[in-house]
C-alpha cells in the first residue's frame, strides 16, 4: 500500500504536466484559439480587399466604356463640351481629389504559449512536493521510522531442543 502512495505522487507529476500542455503548451487550446483569432481577421481583411477590388473593376470598366460616367469626370476635372457653359463659383475647388480605399496591412502576431521546459518543471514540482507530503505523512504516523533497530543479543551458547530421529 505503501508503493501505491508514492506511485500516485509520479502519476499527479504527470497529470499536472499533460494538463498544462493541453491548456497552455505550444499546441494547446491557448494557442489554438490566438490561431483562430488570427485566422478570422485574415478572412475578414480578405473580404474587405476583394470587395475593394470588385468595386474598383467596376468603376475602371464605367470609365473606359460609359460615356456619362467619362463625361462626369471630364467635368470634375473642368472640361467642357461643345455647346456647354461653365459656371464657376468662387471659393470652391476645381478638382476633387479622389483617394481609393486599398485595405489594411495585417500582419501576423507571435502565437503566445508556455514553453515545454516550464510545463516539465510544474509536473516535476508537483510530483516532488507530494513526494515530500506523503513522505512527512508517513513519519509522522510511525510508518516509516530512522532509528537504528536494538537486536537481542544471545551470550553463551544457545540450546535449541529439537527432537532426534
Amino acid at each position: 500500500m505503501k508503493s501505491l502512495k508514492y506511485l500516485l505522487t509520479v502519476f499527479t507529476g504527470t497529470l499536472v504536466y499533460v494538463l498544462i500542455c493541453i491548456t497552455c503548451g505550444r499546441n494547446g487550446i491557448w494557442a489554438s484559439s490566438q490561431l483562430l483569432e488570427q485566422k478570422r481577421l485574415i478572412s475578414a481583411n480578405t473580404q474587405n480587399i476583394q470587395n475593394i477590388n470588385e468595386q474598383l473593376i467596376l468603376e475602371k470598366t464605367a470609365i473606359q466604356n460609359d460615356e456619362d460616367v467619362i463625361a462626369a469626370y471630364a467635368r470634375k476635372l473642368g472640361y467642357v463640351k461643345e455647346g456647354e457653359k461653365i459656371v464657376k463659383v468662387k471659393g470652391l475647388g476645381t478638382v476633387q481629389n479622389r483617394m481609393y480605399d486599398t485595405g489594411t496591412v495585417l500582419k501576423s502576431r507571435e502565437v503566445l504559449y508556455v514553453p515545454e521546459w516550464i510545463c516539465k518543471a510544474c509536473g516535476i514540482t508537483v510530483g516532488v512536493l507530494l513526494f515530500i507530503l506523503m513522505l512527512l505523512y508517513d513519519i509522522s504516523y510511525g510508518n516509516i521510522s530512522f532509528k537504528k533497530r536494538q537486536f537481542e543479543t544471545v551470550t553463551g551458547i544457545p540450546v535449541y531442543e529439537v527432537p532426534q530421529i
